[in-house]
């Protein structure tokens, strides 16, 4: 007789490296740094600054 192996051991191995591939492909695809999002922040918060400084502001005359 042969040796009796559990397939559902081969099965969820599969499953795992299939997942593990497709986090890899996910975080090059989305993923950024936190340094990267801080300085998108950053730029964005100055760009807005630096649109609301140059608002001209006009008051209604009765």
């Amino acid at each position: 007789m042969g040796n009796v192996i559990n397939l559902n051991r081969f099965r969820k191995r599969a499953e795992r490296e299939a997942s593990a591939k497709q986090a890899d492909v996910n975080r090059a695809k989305f993923g950024r740094t936190k340094a990267e999002r801080s300085a998108e922040e950053t730029r964005a918060d100055k760009a807005k600054a630096h649109l609301d400084q140059h608002q001209i502001d006009r008051e209604e005359q009765p």
